[in-house]
């Protein structure tokens, strides 16, 4: 078998998980599925590895590179756009080839033509056709929409929160997929996480958040915050306007907006095993023993897909920067962003540098200390103004 037959293989495997009906053009029927995935297609730039149709219309193209392509699988992109742009033999109806993918079988990487300045990511697998049918019906992107969030009201809100905020959307407008905000304990994390959390799904029209703890009780205490949060512009309690709902077992409702799970509990979903029962009482960096410190793969579940979340909030990101957990952060194509106080360099490594809020124990000392002296100095100006020195 050739590198390239095994890699078709491998890609036909991820195609049918993600629930594509696979056809080679003698037994073409695109009413056969919602999604048919129709190998070696014509088109008048030549024949595509596959074209994939929802129902019976083309919307995306599947590019096939041996797996020793790997990370240079992106210098194809340009031979995937032409594919895009050509005309499919026999459609006569008008269409738009909107989703392209290239892949090796071990590494797909995924580009929405309709987001502005598009480029490509990598994702764990494939999108159902219903995804893909959902998008198609929308009409816009959440990317497009994050470049255009609103000016944040400001009242009620702390400085290095509202810095926090301000740059967090610079960042989701720039698209880039992870941000750290490094906040002291105390100054408001949770309550700005939950700001975002909200313009997010309002402004952005995300529909899933998934918020991540890795201890039971600080999901106990994210919800309770949720519960009580209230946004400037709408005067309803957050779980009045969006679902909430904290996971207490490995059932995962589809109509809510916010979800609050550990570590451990989503790691188990999406492994479908059975959760330790002391398992979410224990900080996960020390729950995780020596020998569960390597990677373990998370496979493809059908029923939470890789599009299930569209953002996650890791909370106290810090004490969780281990092989395990970064499978689970990874498997959903989601943008994260990463809670903590105390950062260290894999916590820097993993967001990528990208750290949009910096606001540690000795800035607060600082300011609390020039404080003191404008203080200081204000009640040395008035004394000395009742004594008549001025």
């Amino acid at each position: 078998m050739t590198p390239e037959e095994k890699a078709r293989l491998d890609i036909d495997e991820k195609l049918k998980q993600a629930g594509w009906i696979i056809q080679d053009m003698k037994e073409l029927n695109l009413s056969a599925s919602l999604g048919v995935a129709v190998r070696e297609f014509p088109t008048s730039a030549g024949e595509v590895d596959y074209a994939l149709f929802v129902d019976g219309e083309p919307v995306g193209i599947v590019e096939a590179k041996r797996e020793e392509k790997g990370e240079d699988i992106t210098t194809v992109e340009g031979q995937t756009s032409r594919y895009a742009n050509s005309t499919f033999k026999w459609i006569k109806a008008d269409y738009m080839i909107r989703f392209a993918y290239e892949a090796t079988g071990k590494l797909t990487r995924f580009t929405d033509y309709r987001d502005e300045k598009y480029r490509s990511r990598t994702i764990f697998s494939f999108h159902k056709p219903e995804t893909l049918r959902r998008l198609l019906a929308y009409q816009y992107t959440i990317r497009n929409n994050l470049k255009h969030l609103p000016e944040l009201d400001t009242t009620g809100f702390r400085d290095c929160q509202v810095k926090a905020i301000h740059n967090l959307d610079v960042s989701f407008a720039e698209n880039r997929p992870k941000a750290l905000i490094q906040m002291a304990t105390g100054a408001g994390k949770t309550f700005t996480a939950i700001t975002a959390a909200y313009r997010l799904l309002k402004y952005g029209r995300m529909n899933r958040i998934l918020f991540l703890v890795d201890i039971k009780s600080l999901g106990e205490q994210a919800e309770q915050e949720f519960r009580a949060y209230i946004p400037n512009d709408d005067h309803r309690p957050f779980t009045d306007i969006y679902g909430l709902y904290r996971l207490k077992s490995s059932r995962m409702p589809e109509n809510i907006q916010v979800y609050i799970s550990t570590i451990q509990r989503m790691y188990s979903i999406l492994k479908g095993e059975e959760l330790d029962e002391h398992a979410e009482e224990t900080p996960f960096s020390e729950y995780v023993t020596a020998e569960s410190k390597a990677p373990k793969e998370v496979v493809y579940n059908e029923k939470y897909p890789p599009e299930f979340f569209d953002c996650i909030i890791v909370d106290e990101c810090h004490r969780s920067i281990y092989n395990v957990w970064s499978q689970v952060l990874e498997y959903f194509d989601a943008f994260i962003i990463g809670l903590t106080a105390t950062p260290d360099k894999r916590t820097f490594a993993f967001f990528n540098q990208n750290v949009v809020s910096e606001y540690t124990r000795d800035i607060e000392k600082t300011l609390d200390s020039t404080l003191l002296q404008i203080k200081s100095m204000r009640q040395s100006i008035l004394k000395e103004a009742f004594e008549g020195r001025l």
